[in-house]
Order: structure tokens, then sequence, then C-alpha cells
């Protein structure tokens, strides 16, 4: 039995529950803070994640952050890509290459399996919200991970020399390397929040925004009618966590896509890109000579240590995420 955001929402202001939590997420970075925030949050956590990456490929419905955050909290993600599965094989994507079909975007043997169950059971009929919580059921994770709409919103990007382009086709055939003008959300205005997504900002103590890339992978959560107006009215209870560090990213082409569309690739141009959303900002103690900076564009910064892959910082950085007062 999958039990619904909103009831799961509501019992979560009993005593005996942990204070509710929302942690908008999407990618590799969300996923590595979703670790340590996870086992402190409980069952008061609700993790709503991007489905603008989403695809559709050879017949399935691909989910790519909703699949990276469940490999990487089951312990099951590839240590060297930080996607996919562990110990793959590729051999169903080489006979599609064999046919001179389209093997750009790789898909593992077992990771296969994953869109293959996702993809009968939307057929049958069950919504995304439902496939999503059976798949992290079926990996052990004892965790509410729903995606921001059921509806279909695609990352699009618009380049100097091709024009427009699919997300996918931008970060994984063209290897994120070429100029980016512009991002639209294709679908979003047609789209609705998932069932119980608004609730769920709404009961939030505190709103978590993860250190994932601003333009792709928050913005089209933000673009689903609804969800920003829902997050900035709670903005003096919203934290984000920079994803920029002494202005470069640590994954992925955030710093650049920064640049591309006008903003600072620094902690300030993150802090001017969420002055709306977010009343607080935590930025990386590489960055501490900039806090100020940050502070004069709305969020109030904390300096920390933000950078995961180093010991203890993951769970630290989840304690001051859930604990540190953002109210004055």
């Amino acid at each position: 039995m999958v039990t619904s955001i909103s009831s799961l929402a509501s019992s979560a202001n009993s005593p005996d529950m942990p204070a509710p939590v929302v942690v908008i997420c999407g990618g590799v970075g969300a996923a590595r803070l979703l670790r340590g925030i996870v086992p402190a949050a409980g069952d008061g956590l609700t993790a709503i994640a991007n489905v603008g990456d989403d695809l559709e490929l050879h017949g399935l419905h691909i989910s790519p952050d909703l699949d990276t955050i469940t490999y990487t909290l089951a312990d099951a993600v590839s240590a060297e890509r930080g996607w996919g599965l562990e110990g793959e094989s590729w051999q169903a994507m080489e006979m599609v290459g064999r046919y001179g079909g389209v093997d750009w975007f790789g898909l593992g043997d077992r990771d296969l399996g994953t869109h293959l169950y996702r993809t009968h059971r939307l057929d049958q009929g069950a919504d995304l919200t439902t496939v999503t919580a059976e798949i992290t059921t079926a990996w052990g994770l004892d965790l509410r991970l729903v995606p921001v709409t059921h509806d279909r919103l695609r990352t699009m990007v618009t380049t100097v020399d091709e024009g427009e382009i699919s997300f996918q086709e931008y970060f994984v055939r063209r290897q994120h390397d070429v100029a980016v003008t512009s991002v639209r959300f294709d679908g979003a205005a047609d789209a609705t929040p998932a069932p119980g997504v608004l609730d769920a900002i709404a009961d939030a103590e505190r709103i978590i925004v993860a250190p994932s890339n601003p333009a792709v992978s928050i913005d089209p959560v933000l673009a689903v009618p609804g969800i920003s107006e829902a997050i900035r009215a709670r903005r003096e209870d919203v934290i984000a966590v920079s994803p920029i560090i002494g202005g470069k990213a640590l994954k992925g082409p955030a710093d650049r896509l920064l640049n591309e569309l006008g903003r600072e690739s620094s902690v300030v141009g993150v802090a001017e890109w969420y002055a709306d959303l977010v009343g607080t900002l935590v930025i990386d103690t590489i960055d501490a000579d900039l806090a100020d900076a940050v502070s004069a564009t709305g969020p109030r910064p904390i300096v920390t240590d933000t950078i995961m892959t180093q010991a203890g910082v993951t769970e630290a950085l989840a304690d001051l995420l859930l604990t540190t007062a953002l109210r004055s």
C-alpha cells in the first residue's frame, strides 16, 4: 500500500513524528546531500525531484534524477560515474549500436530493468509517484521521493550553434560542451504539481534547496505552476546550499551556465539567482570572503564546509541544514 504524501504530511505534525522537511532536488548533488539528510530527518522528509531531465527512448520512460537519487541512497550507484549502477554491463547498448540505433545515451543492462518496470507500470495506469515509491521500496529505502509533476515536463536548451536541443542531447550527447543562450521548460505551463506536493511544502518546518544546478535542476521544479509561489511564500524557512565553490561547479556545467545566462559564476551569482526564493544560503569556507556580498543580495549567508566528498562533511552539513535557526 502506498500512502499519500498529504496524509503523511499531516501526520508529521504529531509530537511523535519528526518535524516535516522538504528537499527540492535534482541530480548528483541532491543525491549526495540526501545521504546525510535521510537518516537524520526520518519519516518527516519529502524529497521533491526534478523530472525535466526525463526522456522517452527505445520506448521506455527514463527518469535520470529519480534513479540517481534512488541508486545513491541504496549504495548501488556507480562510484566512478555518479549515476547508473555499479558493476554494470552494456551489452544491450552494444546491440542497439550494431543496428544503427540511438546509443549515445548509455543505459546499462541492469539499469534497463528499472526503465522496463517503470514504463510497464505507467502503461498499466499507475502514476509516477506510485511507481517511484515501488522502486524505492524494492531497494529497501524508507524514503518519500516524489516527482514534482506527473505531467510531461522537458528541459530544452538553446545553443549558439545548433538552436534548441533537449537537455539530454546537451548534457550527454554534446557533453555540455556547447555555449547556451537560454533554457526553456517545455510543458511547464500546462503541468500541475503531483498530488500532495503543495501540501508538503506548506506543512514543512523548513525547505532545503539542494546543491543542484539552479538553471537545469532546480528551475524545472519551480517552473511547474504553483511551486515557486508556494516556496516563495515560505522564503524565511528556505535554506539553500550553493553548488558553486570557489567560482566552480564540482560536477557538471553549473558554473558555465550561470555565466552564459548572464550571472556571475560565484556564490554571489547563486545568491542573486535565489534572492527572492531563499532566506538563507550555505556557502563553503573557500568563499568566506564573499559572505558580505551574498548578504547584500538578500539571503543570509552561513559559512561551512560543503564539499561532500570529504570525510564527515555530508553528515555535518545535513545536521546544520536540519537544526540551524532560520529566523532571528
